[in-house]
């Protein structure tokens, strides 16, 4: 996940507090030394306790997935070795908009198509690409003033209500009488579904997790 490190007019500079909390990783900001929580972007120990950031959109995949998208895109070539996440079907994913938490199972996703929910009063479709597991994306659902139901035929996204046939990955409405139109993208992650059920206890959990 990504946060926004700005907070009440501040910049923060964060670094790696070594610690593990709840199994995740921490940070410490340099001006006080409070101590946060990577998953929740929460301060847990020291002056800003209680404090949060804001999360942002940001995407757990491929490079070559993620230059379908973006073929612009601009990285560090650093040597590394291969990540081991090259398979997300028993990950879940996570929509955090703090008043309320949905958990989505990736291999649920997989098998039954787009979750269309509502968090915190939002309608939302977490999606996976049928074609492609590692090109995910949450959709608020409502164009203008229509709220969407979405599904996948033939590999594309379908809303009941208009017909139109969206793109999975990016949102962009490819024809139909909402040709033209995208679909926002909202922030969501990735999370191993115990790490899950450790963060967020009183989520709500769409599909079987095992």
């Amino acid at each position: 996940m990504v946060h926004r490190r700005d907070l009440n007019g501040e910049v923060l500079v964060f670094g790696n507090q070594g610690a593990l909390w709840g199994n995740a990783m921490t940070w410490f900001d340099h001006d006080t030394g409070t101590v946060w929580s990577q998953p929740l972007g929460e301060a847990i120990v020291g002056d800003r306790k209680g404090q949060g950031l804001e999360l942002m959109a940001s995407q757990l995949t491929s490079w070559e997935t993620w230059k379908q998208d973006h073929p612009d895109t601009l990285t560090l070539d650093a040597p590394a070795s291969p990540s081991r996440f090259d398979d997300l079907s028993f990950l879940s994913i996570v929509v955090d908009f703090t008043e309320e938490v949905g958990v989505y199972s990736v291999a649920a996703l997989n098998a039954w198509g787009p979750a269309n929910d509502v968090v915190a009063g939002v309608p939302i479709a977490v999606v996976i690409d049928p074609d492609k597991n590692d090109r995910w994306k949450v959709f608020h659902r409502r164009v203008g003033d229509a709220r969407l139901t979405l599904s996948i035929s033939d590999g594309v996204l379908v809303d009941n209500e208009t017909g139109t046939r969206w793109d999975p990955g990016t949102g962009l409405a490819l024809d139909g009488p909402l040709a033209g139109k995208i679909l926002d993208s909202l922030p969501g992650f990735t999370s191993q579904e115990s790490d899950a059920r450790t963060f967020w206890p009183d989520a709500k959990y769409w599909g079987k997790l095992s």
